[in-house]
């Protein structure tokens, strides 16, 4: 019977059976039953039990009363057996043996912080509340309870959750202001939560409390702690959590690049003061994010710790996704927090990170890791100024036969040598721009019949009331278009009135645009960083073909509009 029963000790003596509670009687018919639980099993014969009870004092029908409680228990339901002519209660149900239980199994958890908390969720108060005696059982169990919130504020630190085991160590100082082991482990908590001169405070209030109450010194542990987050030390900081690998798959069909990744290689370097920043600049689509997670994967033996990887134009809170991304669940509220706890996380550790999309340097520069281990790869439309150190890529169309190779990856060799010039022809017409190569080989795969010059035919956006647009067309300009959303009217209007030529002089751009030498190389020059014209020496600006037929089509969309 009193298998189907539970018994908590772990505040006021109780007993349930399912959701029922169990009457259990006066004060001293508890404190017996709670005497026969705590001996797990082990017969106590009559008198033991009075000397449990009394402790000397006893009554002179203690004998009697013992015998009474037994069986008003044993009414109650409580299987209380007759072993060796004394009492026993043989139970498993019983809170304070399942928290011991629980304390060891964490020891070998793989999470003991979950298993902590299942056991520190048994307690409901004072063990053996309201019952005389039981004060050294009482003690024991308490001090049972504050190592378990120790272990267990040290298990959230360990697992990347400093902020959570700050506040439970907190409550527990003030509980316990003289115990050591909590104020180390808040310093170390808040270390690696980015407040280190928080931490340091905690470490000169202890001093003066000890020494105004005790008139001792902080002990070794807490010095030490002191000492290493003065000195920085590296080991202080956890390595990232679980190893994260974001990187997104590479392109099946990448190709060419071989110079380029070979410098970025070489650039990402560690350096026990900086971290290695390289950046990728070039045209929407031109191919900075393919390139970025290709030497990320070079790279990857060389950064074990992780590589993350982040969309910027996609990411509302960066900082707390990189903190999550190496096993932070909950950031700091402050960004001010987030970026100094994000620097102490990754200090000291190998950890790649790609920022993919940056739009400013002010954007990037709270998203840069600690020193001595991570390094940065940014891709961006533009670059950017403000970054000490940052080396920058820019990033151009694939060469002549790297766009071969691509087409050939997409349509097959057979066809490629069946028309090798009319191949070039068509390559070349894309000026290695990959997402127009990869839109035009998607179309040649889908039409085995069509020639590389019919292909090249419909390069041509057709012209405005055309019944339908080939898919392709919008394939190609979508990049473009988001391009063009960036700029302002008057580089707008620059980029699509100048297209009526492949190249032009800075003094014929002048006379289109109305504008003085002066203003028109300014508006130029801004074009160029946002790589929508290639500079030819320094008054001369070209458009590549592709960008021109979709420059040239904003004109002819914008004159028919005009002429409805």
């Amino acid at each position: 019977m009193t298998d189907a029963m539970r018994f908590e000790v772990l505040g006021p003596v109780r007993a349930w059976r399912g959701d029922v509670e169990i009457e259990l009687g006066p004060p001293q018919q508890r404190a017996a039953l709670a005497v026969l639980l705590l001996q797990e099993g082990t017969p106590l014969s009559p008198a033991q039990l009075v000397s449990a009870l009394w402790g000397g004092a006893e009554p002179r029908a203690a004998v009697g009363m013992v015998r009474s409680y037994v069986s008003r228990l044993r009414h109650a339901g409580v299987a209380i057996e007759s072993a060796g002519g004394g009492y026993a209660i043989r139970t498993s149900a019983l809170d304070a043996t399942e928290f011991e239980h629980l304390l060891a199994s964490a020891r070998t958890a793989p999470d003991p912080a979950s298993v902590l908390r299942t056991a520190l969720r048994l307690w409901h108060g004072t063990p053996l509340a309201g019952l005389n005696g039981f004060e050294a059982e009482r003690v024991r169990l308490a001090q049972l309870r504050v190592t378990a919130r120790e272990d267990l504020a040290a298990a959230d630190i360990a697992a990347g959750r400093p902020g959570e085991a700050a506040a439970e160590l907190a409550d527990l100082i003030a509980e316990e202001p003289l115990r050591e082991r909590p104020r180390e482990l808040q310093m170390l908590a808040l270390y690696r939560s980015g407040r280190q001169a928080e931490a340091l405070e905690v470490f000169a209030r202890t001093q003066r409390l000890l020494e105004s109450e005790l008139g001792l010194y902080p002990g070794p542990e807490l010095r030490e702690m002191q000492r290493r987050i003065l000195a920085a030390d590296p080991a202080l900081a956890p390595a990232a959590a679980s190893h994260p690998s974001q990187l997104p798959p590479e392109l099946p069909e990448f190709v060419g690049r071989t110079s380029e990744t070979a410098a970025l290689i070489a650039a990402l370097t560690p350096s026990s003061a900086s971290v290695p920043v390289i950046g990728i600049e070039g045209l929407a689509a031109i191919g900075k994010t393919a390139l970025a997670v290709h030497v990320g994967h070079a790279v990857a033996p060389d950064f074990p710790d992780g590589r993350l990887f982040l969309d910027l134009s996609a990411s509302t809170e960066p900082l707390a996704e990189l903190l999550r991304g190496i096993g932070v669940t909950n950031p700091p509220a402050s960004p001010s927090e987030r970026a100094s706890l994000w620097r102490t996380r990754t200090t000291g550790h190998r950890v790649l990170v790609v920022l993919d999309n940056a739009r400013d340097a002010d954007e990037v520069r709270p998203l840069l890791p600690g020193a001595a281990g991570p390094a940065v790869i940014i891709t961006a439309r533009q670059r950017l100024y403000g970054l000490a150190h940052a080396h920058w890529t820019k990033l151009g169309g694939l060469s002549l036969p790297e766009s071969l190779a691509l087409l050939e990856h997409l349509i097959g060799p057979d066809r490629i040598h069946r028309e090798p010039s009319e191949a070039e022809a068509l390559a070349s017409r894309t000026a290695g721009f990959p997402q127009v190569l990869q839109a035009v080989g998607a179309r040649l795969a889908a039409r085995p019949d069509w020639t590389m010059a019919a292909a090249s035919h419909r390069m041509s956006r057709p012209g405005p009331g055309a019944p339908a647009t080939p898919p392709e067309c919008w394939a190609i300009e979508k990049p473009y278009e988001s391009a063009v959303a960036d700029l302002s009217p008057a580089q707008a209007r620059a980029f699509t009135l100048l297209s009526a030529t492949p190249n032009f002089s800075l003094a014929a751009a002048s006379q289109v645009l109305g504008l003085t030498v002066g203003d028109t190389a300014v508006l130029l020059e801004s074009l160029a960083d946002a790589h929508l014209l290639n500079p030819l020496g320094a008054d001369r600006y070209r458009y590549q073909e592709p960008l021109r037929m979709f420059a040239r089509s904003r004109v002819e969309a914008a004159e028919s509009m005009q002429g409805v």
